[in-house]
């Protein structure tokens, strides 16, 4: 089968022949890959920021963020079927441990995590496991939901933790309105009655937003934490939510921030320096969020299919992952990059 293998960092994966994973443990599923979303997290994989975590053997499979249709399963398989259309949680984890009893799929202590410490779903086909696996209408195109299975959940899981602290007269701030935002800014409008404000420096961004549900969009361009204080009376948002979290728009994110607010880092690349006093003398709240939960992904696709999150969607065939990875980049992609095979 093909698939897009990364050789060595910093310089580009390549599409290559490689053999067509088999489902031999019990809970095996093999999936014909329908959709791979491209994720600016594959810029940093390239880029060596994850190697020291994910301790991935190269080459290796990129992509994270999969759908399409059950090829295989193994012989515990009971959840899914040949044929069924699914949409996959990025970590297939034990079911065993606290974190999954818990519910808190994201910090099981026996996950993978394709694409990531494992061979990805930038291919022909993928190996994961049932316990991954989330069966969609046969109506759903993979292609159209596969970004989902990141971006989305984990701007829904960032929403999802905010819910509370985003009562009826609060003010919730997006910023940026890319692949990750843009999901943010439909589940705030699904979820809760907050003040929706974005902040984006791209003007078609901003368009999109405004479409998807902001209540008010704000350029980035060098004024716009101003802009944010004026329009909440100076005193700043509840809420936070930096999908940007780089080149200084981590340290807007925190100014943004009202008295006892939160700042939610969604995105990352640099780091965020705040002055311990300006945390206590003002109560103020940072907190991380890492993908999201089996039962997030399950929230947010009924969402999905009700029409009331939709993704937007650039799509390429999987022999030009390089010129989709290249744009996303770039800057040029509005939402999200999906692969084909």
């Amino acid at each position: 089968m093909r698939a897009v293998r990364l050789h060595s960092y910093h310089k580009q994966p390549v599409v290559e022949e490689v053999p067509e994973p088999r489902a031999v443990n019990p809970f095996d599923v093999v999936v014909r890959i329908g959709g791979a979303g491209v994720c600016r997290t594959d810029l940093h994989i390239i880029e060596e920021q994850w190697a020291s975590r994910s301790g991935v053997t190269l080459p290796y499979t990129i992509g994270h963020e999969n759908a399409g249709w059950v090829e295989e399963v193994g012989s515990g398989v009971s959840n899914v079927a040949v044929g069924d259309t699914v949409i996959l949680h990025p970590t297939p984890t034990c079911g065993l441990c606290h974190a999954c009893r818990a519910g808190d799929d994201m910090h099981c202590v026996n996950s993978t995590f394709p694409g990531i410490n494992a061979d990805g779903g930038m291919a022909e086909y993928l190996l994961t496991s049932a316990r991954a696996c989330i069966k969609l209408d046969p109506a759903v195109q993979p292609s159209d939901v596969a970004a989902l299975a990141d971006a989305g959940i984990t701007a829904y899981h960032a929403v999802r933790k905010a819910v509370p602290l985003l009562y009826p007269g609060t003010v919730c701030v997006v910023n940026g309105a890319g692949g990750l935002g843009h999901i943010g800014i439909q589940s705030l409008a699904a979820l809760t009655a907050t003040t929706i404000v974005v902040v984006d420096r791209n003007a078609e961004a901003l368009d999109l937003a405004a479409k998807l549900g902001a209540d008010h969009t704000v350029s980035a361009d060098g004024k716009h934490v101003e802009a944010v204080l004026d329009l909440t009376g100076g005193n700043g948002a509840e809420v936070v939510l930096d999908f940007v979290a780089e080149q200084g728009a981590q340290q807007d994110a925190f100014a943004m921030t009202r008295r006892n607010g939160s700042h939610f880092v969604i995105g990352y690349g640099s780091d965020l320096d705040i002055p311990t006093i300006d945390i206590i003398s003002t109560e103020r709240n940072v907190i991380g969020n890492l993908v999201g939960t089996y039962n997030d992904l399950v929230e947010l696709m009924v969402l999905a299919q009700k029409g009331k999150v939709t993704l937007h969607t650039r799509k390429y065939p999987l022999d030009a992952a390089l010129d989709a990875l290249a744009d996303l980049d770039a800057g040029r992609v509005r939402g999200r990059a999906v692969l084909t095979p």
